[in-house]
């Protein structure tokens, strides 16, 4: 079962092979939803500083009765912090909102603040103060493994080049209709693990047909179809969701997809318009 398999990150440590996303899930019911996951099998909750809710997160983790180490937490440092003292700040504090010892995967939200996503500027110095510190972090035992989100190829060779320490992990937007193929093939070339958020593209995939008649071929979900896509592909998918039943099926992807199908999966049709969640910077606007 999937909940059960793991990569292995380039430092040795294991991550689970699917996560739990939280994003816009708010900090009053994620607690619940974390727990559920819990009782349900997941061990990867993923979490973020903008997200709001890694109190939440950690009262779950903290309570949910399954032991501290068998638990994979990620939080992310906030996108607009770009200074060393800062960082370091933010770092200890997402371990206090938390209420953890440790973190288990710390990662920079995005090259840009939010506020200039899709800008010029790639803000290099300022990624290598952040990422400074997210290494003291992880010299100190207070964070397991350290990586990057959003990062394009400039970004990922800005911390290669000059950084003491390679990032370990790129999450990025990958889902059927829209997997960028070369910056996944670049972050692997250079040893990082790719996370694919978004793996459903906000739920934007199910209006399609043709997926959802390949989906109904296998006697699967669209979203099981999807999740499964970024797993054959070596991806790590973080579904997003509070509903238990949903967490139960994007888990319940034991099934292989044929090569054919892979191919035309690969070449779905882009989805123009991710609707309401068009606005937010990881899905190409700006907030």
């Amino acid at each position: 079962m999937v909940l059960d398999e793991t990569y292995t990150l380039p430092n040795g440590v294991d991550i689970p092979k699917l996560g739990l996303g939280t994003w816009m899930i708010d900090d009053g019911v994620v607690a619940k939803a974390v727990r559920a996951a819990v009782e349900i099998g997941y061990r990867h909750i993923d979490t973020a500083q903008a997200y709001g809710n890694e109190r939440g997160v950690g009262e779950a983790v903290r309570g949910c009765g399954v032991p501290r180490e068998s638990l994979f937490v990620t939080t992310k440092l906030d996108a607009g912090i770009k200074t060393h003292e800062a960082a370091k700040s933010s770092i200890d504090g997402s371990l206090k909102t938390l209420g953890l010892d440790h973190i288990d995967l710390m990662i920079i939200h995005s090259p840009q603040p939010w506020s200039d996503f899709g800008g010029e500027d790639r803000y290099f110095d300022g990624n290598l103060e952040a990422w400074r510190a997210l290494e003291e972090a992880y010299a100190a035992g207070k964070i397991r493994a350290i990586g990057v989100s959003n990062f394009q190829q400039a970004d990922l060779d800005n911390l290669i080049d000059n950084a003491a320490t390679r990032p370990m992990i790129n999450q990025i937007l990958a889902h059927v209709s829209n997997t960028p193929f070369d910056l996944i093939d670049y972050t692997r070339s250079k040893g990082m693990l790719v996370e694919a958020y978004s793996p459903v593209g906000h739920g934007k995939i199910l209006g399609n047909t043709d997926i959802a008649a390949m989906a109904a071929k296998y006697g699967v979900s669209v979203p099981q179809l999807c999740i499964r896509y970024c797993l054959e592909l070596g991806l790590l998918p973080l579904p997003k969701t509070a509903n238990p039943d949903h967490m139960r099926s994007n888990a319940a992807v034991d099934f292989d997809i044929s090569d054919a199908d892979m191919d035309v999966l690969r070449s779905a049709e882009p989805i123009k318009d991710y609707g309401d969640a068009s606005v937010f910077p990881v899905y190409g606007g700006r907030m």
